[in-house]
């Protein structure tokens, strides 16, 4: 079986940079011990699948580790194929998935994605969580996973987790962020419990990063940085019970698994 498969570096317009996806589109679902496999096999945050069928295009999306409930990064680049390689003409899809209707839309240069949004409350702070983090925080907050606020983006350049720790938390993953120097702010984000020490540019983060800064800095729209050794940039926008998620994305390889 010939499958194609495309490699897509997502928020950045450069290649080597952003956070690097797999994005695979099949004629119909293959078994999940295969996806599964195929994930493993590219050893990439995520890879995403996705499906044409008579409701709409569905997309799943698979760590090396297991399925996850939504993708920021491998859905931008699951849309970036659809508009740049298998359907030029098209400006917009919605894609069904774990997390309910997501589309995806061209607007200029970005691909811009409408997201739920998933604000962060306030939460006790984890046993393990200033530990692993090695720092302390200015407050914990908690949606899927835990936001951590510090003083300064040089405090979120400096951080040095230990995995290991984080690795021992109640939820997805710890996301951490400040105000920025250039941008409106800055994050880095750490799942290890899925299976990534530290993802280069999370898109889902942002549905809970874009409504906590927009009230914090009562705008509306607003432009960070994934201050990860690879980078990502991203265009948000709080829309109340939307987000809109957007940035670039570029092509680094395309081709065929061969299974």
């Amino acid at each position: 079986m010939r499958i194609p498969i495309y490699h897509i570096d997502a928020f950045s317009d450069r290649v080597f940079s952003g956070n690097p996806a797999a994005v695979c589109p099949l004629e119909e679902w293959l078994d999940d011990s295969v996806l599964q496999a195929i994930a493993q096999e590219h050893n990439l945050s995520e890879t995403a699948f996705f499906v044409n069928a008579e409701d709409g295009c569905h997309i799943r999306w698979f760590t090396p580790a297991t399925e996850v409930d939504l993708c920021g990064h491998a859905t931008l680049a699951a849309a970036f194929v659809i508009f740049n390689h298998l359907h030029k003409s098209t400006n917009q899809i919605t894609f069904q998935s774990r997390s309910g209707k997501l589309t995806v839309f061209r607007e200029g240069e970005l691909l811009a994605m409408d997201f739920p949004s998933q604000p962060p409350f306030p939460c006790k702070i984890p046993k393990g969580l200033v530990q692993g983090l090695g720092k302390e925080p200015l407050e914990v907050l908690l949606s899927e996973d835990y936001l951590v606020l510090f003083s300064s983006e040089n405090d979120i350049l400096e951080l040095n987790p230990d995995i290991q720790m984080l690795m021992k938390l109640d939820h997805r993953g710890v996301i951490v962020t400040a105000r920025g120097n250039e941008v409106d702010f800055v994050s880095r984000f750490f799942a290890p419990r899925i299976g990534i020490n530290e993802d280069p540019a999370t898109g889902s983060a942002h549905c809970a990063l874009t409504p906590y800064w927009a009230r914090k800095l009562n705008k509306k729209d607003l432009h960070s940085r994934q201050v990860s050794r690879r980078g990502g940039e991203f265009f948000c926008t709080d829309r109340g019970d939307r987000v809109i998620v957007a940035g670039k994305a570029v092509a680094v390889m395309e081709g065929h698994l061969m299974i």
